[in-house]
């Protein structure tokens, strides 16, 4: 044995159960994780996931997941291959499943064709998987590794893990603001404070999203549609919070609600009595209790929505609902689109969290900052507070 162990002669090292992979692997799983975001707006309840199946140092079948109910990366990319793929490597962005779902077990799959190696990028997160495709892998005589390129497999399938790990939808908060912080003007106009480019990309948000949550205020100010345009993608739930369910005479949400995707959150109280009127009877209501300062309670909103199956919120405004979600220590990632324009006064992207000093600030754990036009986007992930 090499000094410094088994891993010693090889180009690569064991860290933690994982290994530092050498630049053909990594190679080879990029190209992985480029086939997986193919499937993006299409996957879910599902993640994104790709596969690339090499032998004697070539590429001889590729594939992914491209919509739910459809073939695995795995199953897509051994459809796809040019020959026979005994022998091969085969790398995936995400540990093989072991459970019949829609589809079969590809880790059956993968043993039934005489693959030789699967390096996949992350551990499935979902416990009828978690560790026990890796495991069913090995006991057939399969040579496994798993870890490399794991944080940008992670990041593809953000919401994905994090419903997994909390057992709650992921929650992001979508502001478009001037540079002092405003999301309209006094009289309450917001049209057009990003740009068209910013749009598209918050269009992008929307497609991913499971729902979008708006609150009454910006209904009645807006009177928005909540679809998915400038992109290609499917219509999210559209969930509207309110305690007052006052509402324009010409509401698209409540009048243009042809697919049953708009929900109403209130109070008990008020379900029973909106329920019964011409508007509501092709609405969803979610009874949501209200907090001892009144307010309705986002916390209970969340539950209600994980147990509609949603796994994802994109919260769009107005100002009092974005408030009510940070307060609350329930935004996962935050997203603000920055235009370079000023207002002086207007109505605030954000109102008074508490906090009554710098250091009790609310800060992330990870930022991007991106241009997108004239817009700056940055991206954030709040830290949790102890």
């Amino acid at each position: 044995m090499p000094p410094g162990g088994p891993c010693a002669s090889a180009p690569k090292l064991c860290i933690r159960g994982f290994f530092v992979a050498d630049e053909t692997d990594i190679r080879y799983m990029q190209r992985a994780l480029e086939l997986a975001a193919r499937g993006r707006f299409r996957t879910a309840p599902n993640p994104m996931v790709g596969a690339v199946i090499v032998r004697q140092g070539r590429i001889i079948g590729e594939g992914y997941h491209r919509k739910a109910g459809s073939d695995h990366a795995e199953i897509a990319a051994i459809r796809n291959a040019v020959e026979p793929v005994a022998g091969s490597t085969v790398y995936v962005t995400l540990e093989p499943c072991c459970h019949t779902g829609r589809t079969g077990p590809c880790t059956a799959a993968l043993i039934e064709h005489g693959v030789a190696r699967v390096v996949f990028a992350a551990t499935d997160p979902d416990p009828r998987v978690r560790g026990k495709g890796a495991r069913r892998l090995r006991q057939a005589g399969i040579r496994v590794e798993a870890g490399i390129l794991r944080e940008q497999a992670v990041r593809l399938n953000e919401v994905f893990f994090a419903f997994h790990r909390t057992g709650r939808p992921f929650i992001i908060l979508k502001t478009a603001q001037t540079l002092d912080g405003r999301i309209g003007a006094g009289n309450g106009d917001s049209k057009w404070i990003s740009s068209p480019a910013s749009r598209r990309m918050a269009h992008e948000l929307r497609a991913e999203a499971d729902a979008i949550v708006v609150g009454g205020g910006t209904v009645r100010r807006d009177n928005p549609a909540l679809t998915v345009r400038h992109v290609t993608g499917p219509d999210p739930y559209r969930v509207i919070l309110s305690a007052s369910l006052r509402f324009p005479k010409s509401c698209r949400l409540l009048d243009d609600n042809a697919d049953a995707r708009t929900s109403i959150a209130t109070m008990a109280e008020n379900v029973e009595r909106f329920a019964r009127t011409r508007r509501g009877r092709s609405l969803t209501f979610w009874s949501i209790r209200r907090r001892r300062d009144g307010q309705l309670d986002v916390a209970d909103l969340v539950r209600k929505a994980g147990q509609f199956g949603l796994r994802s919120l994109l919260v769009e405004g107005g100002s009092r609902v974005a408030t009510s979600f940070l307060k609350a220590g329930l935004v996962d990632k935050y997203v603000a689109f920055v235009a370079p324009k000023l207002l002086g006064t207007g109505i605030d992207a954000v109102g008074d969290l508490g906090i009554a000093s710098i250091d009790r600030a609310l800060t992330f754990a990870r930022t991007e900052i991106l241009t997108c036009g004239p817009d700056i986007v940055v991206i954030g992930y709040p830290k949790r507070r102890k």
